[in-house]
């Protein structure tokens, strides 16, 4: 396995807990119970904190990894990848405003969107594992180049 491939897995895993942790936190508030909630909730955004920052690490240090199954599968795949690239962007942001909201006690507020971010933030990590298993399962995976020497040249 290569550390491309393992660091990726890393990252993977940290974004499936954090899935599931959130899962756990969702029906912890629809039993009422408050401070479990929110346990499992800041247990979800450190998850899903590690997995951003796992995920930038390797992008810079290891590189990013191309597709590397058919190409008649190659367009699919990366519409595939944009919508996810978007949902998982719309889910970050959101759920940076629901965890502030939260965070401040504005609880009326942090209930309207709380429910929209916890689903996009599924979806998109449920996509993402698709594109995971794309990239590093299905298929032998592409090429691995460093972001830094993509810009910097060779």
């Amino acid at each position: 396995m290569s550390v491309a491939t393992a660091l990726a897995g890393l990252s993977e895993a940290f974004m499936l807990a954090s899935a599931a942790a959130l899962i756990a936190g969702w029906r912890a508030i629809r039993r009422r119970r408050v401070q479990t909630h929110r346990a499992w909730m800041l247990t979800a955004v450190a998850l899903g904190a590690a997995f951003f920052v796992s995920y930038a690490l390797r992008t810079v240090l290891v590189g990013d990894t191309a597709f590397g199954g058919p190409h008649r599968w190659l367009t699919p795949y990366l519409t595939f990848l944009q919508v996810h690239v978007v949902l998982a962007t719309v889910a970050g942001i959101l759920g940076v405003v629901t965890l502030r909201r939260a965070l401040r006690g504005r609880f009326t507020q942090h209930k309207r969107i709380a429910p929209w971010t916890a689903v996009l933030w599924l979806i998109a990590a449920g996509s993402g594992l698709v594109v995971f298993l794309l990239l590093y399962v299905v298929f032998q995976p592409g090429a691995t180049v460093n972001v830094l020497r993509a810009v910097g040249g060779p």
